[in-house]
């Protein structure tokens, strides 16, 4: 009986060092806060995140060890920002072009998606023609009510974390 019950113990640690593994280095299931990436991802739905879609990152840092992929067009992607994690859409990729507005309107073109902006956003942002070596540009789909690439600028690609795979 005795070995018995070392049998469950062992197998019950291994279920529990696999499924901590899992959550740290492979697959994480999120629940949605906010609004921002409405009307495609709802508050509170549930979603995947495939955190080996572009590298393995460190726990600890949040940064990718080792990077074999890059986000690309339309890609969900999930990184930190002011230590919460955060989900976007990938509207553009490095040495894309960004087409300010020439009229009195704020907004840009990347990729043939005009995006609006605030006079504030177009300040921080105009002086960039393209998106610069090694980051995205990532956007909510709700432009009105995400906080986004907009307001705190460009996201390194070593700082992404996962890519979104169901939702």
């Amino acid at each position: 009986m005795k070995s018995g019950k070392r049998n469950i113990f062992i197998y019950l640690a291994i279920g529990i060092v696999t499924g901590v593994f899992l959550r740290i280095f492979i697959i994480n299931v999120e629940k949605v806060s906010g609004t921002s990436m409405e009307p495609s991802i709802k508050e509170g739905e549930t979603v995947i995140v495939n955190k080996l879609a572009y590298g393995i990152a460190n726990p600890a840092t949040g940064k990718l060890i080792v990077q074999w992929a890059k986000p690309e067009i339309n890609d969900i992607i999930v990184y930190y920002m002011n230590d919460k994690l955060v989900m976007k859409r990938c509207v553009g990729v490095e040495n894309m072009p960004l087409d300010f507005s020439k009229d009195s309107e704020y907004s840009f073109q990347v990729g043939g998606i005009e995006i609006p902006l605030t006079e504030q956003q177009y300040q921080r942002l105009k002086y960039n023609t393209s998106v610069p070596e090694g980051t995205v540009l990532a956007i909510g789909d709700n432009y009105e009510e995400s906080v986004d690439s907009r307001i705190y600028g460009f996201i390194e690609t070593d700082c992404i974390l996962g890519k979104v795979i169901w939702h």
